[in-house]
């Protein structure tokens, strides 16, 4: 791991030192690409950007329903914003393959299932320049992962009810990301106890804490919610029901608040835990947004 020059932050020779560091350990063509090209035969499928350091190998992709209606609310499912987070863009396509028609007839959609290829690609939670895309929802955005996602999304004639960002914590949050983060900025970061199940971020400012426990209960029949813990919090956060947390969303730049959808959320599902697998992993990100949209048809 590249450290700060005398605690202080890094410039761009540690930047560049870091980058050399990170390595291709998986493929986005092959693993997310073609399930992208494969949805075309029931889906509308556009290209809103690609990432400027390779963009023939990381061109970017909504999935739109189709038979747009405007006289319909909208539905926004991100996934990959943290590209590392794996349950996340394969929740998102696998909700586009096997769920989205269930909820045609109420709503429009919109997916963005990898926001960040190249973050895919290396496993890293943030961009070849070491920028967390997922604080980068911000005018101007220090990234060109948010900044060409929040054009893309803003140029479409929608009125968003709901966005829900997929989304996981992993151990290596502790181990890697937050020494990183440290080494970066020059900034001790506290190491917090990584909970051992699923949980939901929603937004400080507009909790909607029935929606949130809709998609709790919904998780709960494929895999176990996160604890508090012994603070009565989960990653520093009081919780403010089983599973639950909320951040402010917008303040943060968070792509949970990308736009005004009062129904926003993120979720978080733990991948390392002994008690589920890479598949309940995807499945337990289907089930949050199933259950959160059934919630929806029923309550708004």
């Amino acid at each position: 791991m590249t450290n700060s020059n005398n605690n202080q932050p890094w410039g761009e020779a540690e930047k560049k030192n870091w980058l050399a560091e990170q390595t291709i350990k998986r493929s986005y063509s092959e693993q997310v690409l073609s399930k992208i090209e494969a949805l075309k035969a029931d889906y509308d499928v556009s290209q809103y950007g690609a990432l400027d350091y390779d963009a023939d190998r990381y061109p970017l992709f909504l999935i739109k329903s189709r038979n747009w209606d405007t006289g319909k609310k909208t539905v926004l499912i991100t996934g990959g914003v943290h590209g590392y987070e794996t349950s996340g863009v394969h929740g998102a396509l696998r909700f586009v393959e096997t769920a989205l028609f269930n909820y045609t007839q109420h709503y429009n959609f919109v997916v963005a299932p990898c926001v960040s290829p190249w973050g895919y690609e290396t496993i890293n939670r943030w961009n070849p320049y070491a920028v967390d895309p997922n604080r980068s929802f911000k005018d101007p955005s220090p990234a060109q992962e948010a900044g060409l996602l929040m054009q893309a999304i803003g140029s479409i004639d929608a009125d968003f009810i709901c966005h829900i960002d997929l989304h996981e914590t992993t151990d290596t949050d502790n181990t890697v990301f937050r020494p990183a983060l440290a080494a970066r900025d020059a900034i001790e970061q506290s190491v917090w106890d990584i909970p051992d199940g699923f949980y939901l971020v929603g937004n400080e400012e507009n909790p909607q804490d029935d929606f949130q426990k809709a998609m709790i209960d919904s998780v709960k029949k494929i895999t176990h919610i996160a604890p508090a813990d012994d603070t009565g919090g989960i990653i520093g956060k009081k919780i403010t029901q089983e599973g639950v947390i909320n951040y402010p969303t917008k303040p943060l730049g968070l792509c949970a608040g990308l736009t005004d959808s009062p129904y926003t959320t993120t979720t978080e599902v733990y991948p390392d835990s002994p008690k589920v697998t890479d598949e309940e992993c995807i499945l337990a990100q289907v089930a949050a947004v199933t259950g959160g949209l059934d919630w929806l048809v029923g309550n708004s």
